[in-house]
């Protein structure tokens, strides 16, 4: 939960930085730009309606994915209330990087006590788990055309892409390995991505 609230916290700072999402937060925002609803609640919402793809694609939850399908939604809502977006470019830069490196952080931690991936997550090794016309897809294939639809379409819809969506993009990988390293529990594997070191 700790891990799931950092995420969600990290997250609030992007969106407060206003210089560009993860693709699936550019989704997130241009849903809630075009609803009544909050980002979070999109999330909430997003998070829902992948589970369902889930049921065809025969992956199995588990207790942290529901938690992550609420908790942090609510703690992105929570961080965009108090969090007020600042006024100097340099400072907005401070908390995208800032929020990066939470996201990671959290990462690390929930996907580290190994208790079921996320929403997300899941839907992408669901897919790489199968195959498609006779073929199979690898993990990496699979996640850029889920995320390229999320981006594509959240655009569309009105959400932030800017050089924060290329920084994440570029940080966020090494960035959670690195904290996954440190933090892995080692239960069993999940396939989301390498096994790490063990300490």
């Amino acid at each position: 939960m700790i891990g799931l609230i950092i995420f969600g916290v990290g997250t609030g700072m992007q969106v407060e930085s206003e210089l560009g999402l993860s693709p699936w937060d550019v989704l997130h925002q241009g849903i809630a730009r075009n609803t009544p609803l909050t980002i979070g609640v999109a999330v909430i919402l997003v998070s829902g309606l992948v589970l369902l793809l889930w049921i065809p694609l025969r992956q199995r939850l588990g207790v942290g994915t529901i938690a992550n399908a609420v908790t942090i939604g609510i703690a992105l809502d929570a961080t965009v209330a108090v969090h007020p977006t600042p006024s100097a470019l340099w400072l907005r830069w401070v908390v995208l990087l800032a929020g990066i490196v939470f996201v990671a952080f959290g990462s690390g931690v929930y996907i580290g006590v190994r208790l079921g991936p996320g929403p997300r997550d899941g839907l992408m090794t669901g897919i790489a788990a199968r195959r498609w016309w006779g073929r199979s897809v690898s993990i990496r294939a699979a996640r850029f055309g889920i995320e390229a639809t999320a981006l594509v379409v959240g655009w569309f819809l009105g959400g932030t892409v800017g050089l924060g969506t290329v920084a994440f993009a570029v940080l966020i990988g090494p960035l959670v390995q690195f904290f996954l390293e440190k933090l892995d529990m080692g239960f069993h594997e999940t396939g989301i991505i390498p096994a790490p070191k063990r300490l």
